[in-house]
């Protein structure tokens, strides 16, 4: 009897998108581009599509770290991503699992506001994000909107990317990725990885005429995929630029909607 291949297991700790694009769904379509086995623990249930959210739901804390708990008994988990955690009691149950696994690299995308407008975050969770769960990251992934809410100044260049980087690995002492898509910067979509010990400015052309939704998860999660490879972090962030690019790209159209197509 021939002997059954073998992938490893990635974990997304993110919510539901009733859309399909962004959140677990996204996730789920990234790991399995990147021939990953993708489990999930669900945070929140949104009833959302590419322009609006217009509820959100929480799952309790007993039942995600239950989730959380179900998967890490089963399966060789090689890298866990975080998504939307929305309130505070839900990033302490991710804070607690975070410690509790030190030999898992853990991608966090701190996902605070939709490109909808819609407050993804809850006040009074943002200072549990800063001292319970950024620390202990082995990636720490905010688009251009989040990384300026954590620093508090405007981004409006890569200079300013670079010295956002450098504020946020200062506050926090793990790798930053600055995902710039939103960047204003001509014909070129940029990210920025810094890592302390060097700089990667990302470069790919911009493809026009395509409004994407969920493309911060598809990159984080293809990061988590790829660590969960055993890739080292900064060929996983490269490995992911590719096929953020190549989904946008590649996208297509189901009624009026774009859809990423990793």
């Amino acid at each position: 009897m021939a002997s059954q291949p073998t992938r490893p297991t990635a974990l997304t700790i993110a919510g539901s998108d009733s859309g399909g694009g962004a959140g677990v769904q996204a996730d789920l379509k990234a790991f399995s581009a990147a021939r990953v086995h993708g489990t999930t623990a669900v945070t929140c249930i949104t009833a959302q599509n590419p322009q609006e959210i217009s509820a959100i739901e929480t799952v309790s804390p007993a039942l995600v770290d239950q989730q959380i708990a179900a998967v890490c008994s089963a399966f060789p988990v090689g890298a866990i991503k975080t998504g939307m955690l929305y309130s505070r009691d839900l990033v302490l149950v991710a804070a607690h699992w975070i410690t509790r696994t030190p030999q898992i690299p853990w991608v966090i995308d701190p996902v605070l506001v939709a490109t909808s407008g819609a407050l993804l975050l809850k006040p009074d969770a943002l200072d549990a994000y800063k001292t319970s769960l950024f620390p202990h990251a082995a990636l720490l992934t905010p688009n251009i909107a989040e990384a300026e809410t954590l620093v508090g100044h405007k981004i409006i260049n890569p200079e300013a990317m670079r010295e956002a980087a450098r504020i946020l690995f200062k506050n926090y002492g793990v790798p930053i990725l600055i995902k710039g898509g939103h960047l204003a910067s001509g014909s070129s979509a940029l990210d920025l990885l810094y890592t302390g010990d060097g700089e990667w400015l990302l470069q790919a052309p911009r493809v026009q005429g395509v409004r994407t939704h969920g493309t911060g998860c598809t990159f984080a999660a293809s990061i988590a995929a790829h660590l969960a490879l055993g890739k080292p972090l900064q060929e996983s962030v490269m490995a992911a630029k590719k096929i953020v690019t190549n989904a946008i790209r590649r996208s297509f159209k189901t009624g009026r909607q774009q859809i990423l197509n990793p």
